[in-house]
């Protein structure tokens, strides 16, 4: 169910790709301003290969498994007889009530939804279109006959029973096929009147958006194709041959409870606080969380508190995605209630999380909430949160520093890292960040911070991070140790990698854990021969950002929400953090250690952009379960 799992993933960042990178590809591709004259017919033949290995998974490894269980998954194999009776009244009783039914003709009106599963049935009067509607009743179809569990997509069930639904003709045959459509919401740099109003319009017409990909069927006879392409008016969209099922995403939705085909639990450990309170405890030492290592609930208990401490008088915090019932939205809507000023920077152009984001801007706003929407032409990323209290008659503040996003959701499965300080220039600083932010409109060249602790981008992100490599840079030059590590999600901005090319060229020691895009080219003889990259993709999802620089023996630490990609350095704004604490520093620094050398879900990438295996791994340590194991074990010294 793990290995379902992830196939899902792949498939729903497929889906995503055709929504969003594809539309700028083929614009590119029409007016030939591709570097790569062939890039297209490139990324076709990739997803072509990968779309091969995904079938090659599931009929060489997943599905003999599954047998192995006594759990027949009936993909791609014929329906037995037993299943026959079952199957009609499932359909007749469930199925049915959904089933939409039109007849195809050369003036159909009928739209094709984005990314929903239809069959055309070919038969003697023509074709008709039938939807599959597993968002009604679901995908898979289960019954257990004397101790085995067939599975049943409802593709085949409809299938099946087609007689019963074009009783009256020859069924010659029939294929799955769906439409992928551009997501790009159509918002002008400088919107007037009110954003959210204005993005709920654009989600409403997301889906009817140009369409970038026709996946079909293989089967699907050429003429058949042809009249979809025609009917539907989509010859400019990229056809894609496919297998007999589309949205494998949903392979995650199996009706497989058996506890022995997914992982066993790994239940987080729970954060040792030093105090009553989580306030009291951050002011005796930070706090740095470690998720989903380490309870979330640590930092919703912050919030919690926050909102009931009648110390508290104001509280400020950016949203980018939201949990769908999210925990810490509804204390921001109690200390409202309670009489805090609570004030949210919501962006509202998170992709695929604006409904939410939307809705939760009201919900919080009809409590009394704050809200401050959008930037237009610039998001607001940074995960941070600034609580203000007053005690006798002074002000004294908390904050939380994030590399993911507040979502208690996402929590149980991204790897983050969380602070949670008292640390009064840090908190200066960011109050600073959340006036600007206030004023709603994007950095301009005279604008300035005043920053000693925090990197914010737009203002100083990107120029301390090259001057923390140059400083690398020159204690190789003068004979010191020198090195950097860092792990990122996507490592793409020239500035950045020319940089780290010159540390190379001085004979720095780079390290790079990189989990997606990676433009840099490592171990490259006179560019980037001191430069290593890995890449780790296991149970978690890798997520966190951290920077370690040597200094000459007094390691330099930051986590923060930044990749170094052009949009991250030059088009939001960020926020990284240095991590003072000793203790925690060198946790930090035993856990890039510890990923550094995993020799079970790491590969290297090659120059080439290749994952490539790593030598003598089974030497190496498999990192997660390594690190799990640390922080089950793990407490700090003043806690003790």
């Amino acid at each position: 169910m793990e290995r379902c799992n992830f196939l899902a993933i792949y498939s729903s960042n497929l889906d995503e790709f055709y929504r969003v990178r594809m539309p700028a590809i083929m614009a590119m591709h029409q007016l030939q301003a591709t570097p790569e004259p062939n890039l297209l017919a490139t990324i076709q033949g990739t997803i072509k290969a990968q779309l091969q290995q995904f079938g090659d998974i599931l009929r060489t490894g997943i599905l003999p498994d599954m047998e192995a269980a006594g759990i027949r998954f009936l993909y791609n194999q014929p329906i037995p007889e037993t299943l026959y009776e079952s199957l009609q009244q499932y359909f007749l009783t469930k199925v049915a009530a959904y089933l939409q039914v039109t007849a195809l003709q050369e003036h159909s009106a009928f739209f094709p939804e984005n990314n929903k599963i239809y069959l055309v049935a070919e038969t003697a009067a023509g074709l008709y279109l039938l939807s599959i509607p597993s968002e009604n009743c679901g995908r898979f179809f289960s019954q257990t006959i004397e101790g085995t569990q067939y599975i049943v997509c409802v593709d085949d069930l409809i299938r099946h029973n087609l007689p019963l639904v074009l009783p009256h003709t020859e069924i010659k045959g029939s294929y799955s096929f769906k439409i992928t459509r551009d997501a790009e919401l159509d918002l002008e740099d400088d919107i007037k009147g009110d954003i959210a109003e204005q993005i709920e319009q654009q989600i409403a017409k997301r889906d009817y958006g140009l369409a970038t990909r026709l996946l079909y069927d293989a089967a699907m006879p050429l003429p058949v194709l042809q009249q979809l392409t025609h009917l539907f008016r989509i010859e400019h969209a990229t056809q894609v041959e496919g297998g007999r099922y589309h949205n494998l995403k949903d392979l995650r939705e199996l009706p497989i409870s058996n506890p022995h085909t997914r992982y066993a639990p790994w239940p987080a450990a729970g954060y040792p606080l030093a105090a009553n309170s989580v306030y009291e405890a951050a002011r005796r030492q930070d706090i740095l969380l470690n998720i989903p290592y380490q309870d979330y609930d640590t930092l919703i208990r912050f919030f919690n508190e926050a909102a009931i401490s009648p110390d508290v008088t104001d509280i400020y915090i950016t949203v980018y995605r939201i949990a769908a019932d999210s925990l810490i939205a509804n204390a921001l809507c109690t200390a409202a209630r309670n009489g805090k000023k609570v004030t949210v920077f919501v962006e509202l152009q998170a992709r695929f999380d604006e409904a939410n984001n939307i809705r939760w801007a009201k919900t919080m706003k009809a409590a009394g909430v704050t809200i401050i929407y959008s930037i237009p032409g610039l998001k607001v990323h940074a995960k941070v949160a600034l609580v203000k209290r007053s005690i006798g008659g002074r002000s004294q503040y908390a904050g939380v520093f994030s590399t993911g996003n507040f979502n208690e959701s996402t929590a149980r499965f991204y790897t983050d890292h969380v602070l949670i300080t008292t640390h009064g220039g840090m908190l200066r600083e960011l109050e600073l960040l959340f006036l600007f932010l206030g004023k709603r409109r994007k950095p301009q060249p005279g604008d300035a911070l005043q920053l000693e602790h925090l990197l914010i981008a737009r203002f100083n992100l990107q120029q301390v991070f090259l001057q923390l490599i140059d400083a690398e840079i020159a204690n190789a030059q003068k004979g010191l140790p020198a090195s950097i590590d860092i792990k990122l999600n996507n490592l793409e901005e020239e500035v950045m990698i020319a940089r780290l090319y010159e540390a190379s060229a001085a004979g720095v020691t780079v390290r790079l854990i990189v989990r997606g895009i990676c433009r840099l080219k490592p171990g490259v003889p006179g560019l980037s021969e001191h430069i290593t990259v890995k890449r780790i993709v296991d149970r978690y999802l890798e997520h966190g950002r951290i920077f370690v620089f040597q200094n000459n023996g007094q390691p330099l630490v930051y986590m923060g929400s930044a990749d170094w990609m052009n949009r991250n350095l030059y088009r939001r704004i960020e926020v990284c953090f240095p991590i003072y604490d000793e203790a925690h520093r060198q946790l930090l620094i035993r856990l890039m250690h510890i990923q550094w050398h995993d020799g079970m879900s790491a590969v290297r990438i090659g120059a080439d952009g290749s994952n490539e295996p790593i030598e003598n791994a089974g030497n190496g340590t498999h990192s997660q379960p390594a690190l799990y194991e640390l922080f089950q074990l793990t407490r700090y010294a003043h806690q003790e």
